[in-house]
């Protein structure tokens, strides 16, 4: 995998700060990898960022991705 997981998983944190939210509030992802293959590798960026609650996961492997992607992360997180 070329590109870095850990570099969504910081546009993430960056798309819930205005709401003065963070990873905890996320409920549900789906990631969506080109190549199933890099499951391993990003399980364990997962592990380190989302350390107390896990959250709902889904991970499925499709044939391609928006600007030829390797990684695309869907998340769901909610704000009181």
């Amino acid at each position: 995998m070329k590109q870095k997981p850990e570099g969504y998983w910081n546009n993430l944190k960056a798309i819930l700060e205005p709401y003065s939210i963070g990873l905890e509030n996320v409920v549900k992802t789906t990631i969506f990898l080109k190549d199933m293959n890099n499951y391993a590798r990003v399980n364990k960026i997962y592990g380190e960022d989302l350390k107390e609650r896990f959250p709902t996961r889904s991970c499925v492997e499709v044939s391609r991705l928006p600007k030829d992607a390797e990684i695309e992360i869907e998340a769901i997180a909610f704000c009181i």
